[in-house]
């Protein structure tokens, strides 16, 4: 099982932690504890992004575990042209999208499940939980596309480049995507403080 709770590890071998890469060479040549290694650095943020792909934990931890099983079963074939955690996203966003083609009905974010996945601040009074309700609620109405690249480089922080990448889209329509989807949330957002 993939620990939720752990931490992002760094890739600085300074710090006495090993790269991504070394890990998959390690892992690549039969160390399963590499690869252990790569799942615990990587699940966090990953678990993160099949949250959003999927709406509810339940299928995000299902996501993740696919997701850790098909990287198992192609790290054979991996080539380090991407970096290793573009790689597991893209393997992610096939295995949600398959999920969804299998499933075909979308389910929606209940509160509880919302206080799960996201990565907001632990609220400390009642503003602040109505303001990350109106929030999840905002991001729920997205669509799909919106609500992952808001997700990928708001809350991630990741760079253009890798989102491009892990959606195997231009780093234009990523832009362009995020453009929109800034829109859209900000409208959104509006019309939950008119509704208070």
């Amino acid at each position: 099982m993939v620990k939720i709770g752990q931490q992002d590890s760094t890739n600085d071998s300074a710090s006495g932690q090993d790269t991504d890469a070394a890990l998959v060479d390690r892992a690549q040549e039969g160390d399963t504890a590499a690869f252990h290694t790569l799942v615990d650095r990587h699940a966090p943020s990953l678990y993160r992004l099949a949250y959003t792909l999927v709406g509810n934990a339940v299928d995000a931890e299902d996501v993740l575990q696919e997701t850790f099983a098909g990287a198992f079963r192609a790290l054979v074939h991996f080539e380090k042209r991407a970096a290793v955690r573009t790689w597991l996203g893209q393997i992610l966003v096939r295995q949600a999208a398959e999920l969804r083609r299998r499933r075909a009905v979308r389910r929606t974010v209940s509160t509880s499940d919302a206080a799960v996945a996201a990565p907001l601040a632990v609220p400390g009074h009642a503003e602040e939980v109505d303001t990350r309700e109106d929030l999840m609620g905002a991001l729920e109405q997205l669509s799909l596309e919106h609500r992952t690249v808001i997700i990928m480089r708001e809350l991630e922080g990741l760079p253009y480049e890798e989102i491009a990448a892990t959606l195997a889209v231009p780093r234009g329509t990523v832009e362009s995507r995020l453009y929109r989807a800034r829109q859209e949330l900000r409208n959104l957002l509006k019309g939950y403080k008119n509704d208070a």
